[in-house]
């Protein structure tokens, strides 16, 4: 077996994890770490995957784009090379969702805040809900010490934006 990443973007439909997944399953290729987000109306799907040695990557993207869910997708198959398990760093510790009005600079500021207490973000996503004007930012992170701190500093500066801000250990 060899490590690959794939990565595949296309409209967004019903069905669409369940047709990418249940191909790759088919086929004998075991999914790892992966993800997806609706990006617009897009969709991206992305997955650390163990092939059987006897696919190629041509072979391997033929048979995801023989899917008719993935007409017209963009589908890439790369070599993974980094190692597929995760480190102390990778170990999510705490979940933390913060809401409001869209604020420029957002995303980074946090993000700012979790580098200062060498806290590492495992996942991060942020989502416009514009029926209810709310700009929703949620980051699984793992805070490996000074955790009240760290804490303390996000939900600081979530009220300084005039944000809510949730936390919960996990």
């Amino acid at each position: 077996m060899s490590a690959v990443l794939i990565t595949v973007f296309c409209p967004d439909r019903t069905g669409l994890i369940a047709a990418i997944t249940g191909r790759l399953f088919e086929i004998g290729v075991n999914l790892g770490d992966s993800s997806f987000s609706m990006l617009g109306s897009g969709a991206e799907f992305t997955s650390v995957c163990d092939v059987p040695d006897h696919f190629t990557p041509a072979e391997l993207e033929a048979e995801m784009l023989s899917l008719p869910e993935l007409a017209n997708a963009r589908l890439t198959i790369r070599p993974f090379d980094l190692d597929t398990a995760h480190g102390p760093s990778g170990r999510v510790t705490h979940r933390i969702v913060v809401s409001g009005g869209d604020r420029p600079g957002l995303v980074a500021r946090l993000s700012e805040v979790f580098g200062e207490f060498h806290a590492n973000i495992v996942h991060m996503d942020a989502q416009r809900v514009p029926e209810q004007g709310l700009y929703v930012t949620r980051f699984s992170v793992a805070i490996p010490d000074r955790i009240e701190a760290c804490l303390a500093t996000i939900a600081n500066t979530a009220g300084e934006l005039n944000l809510s801000y949730h936390s919960e250990e996990t």
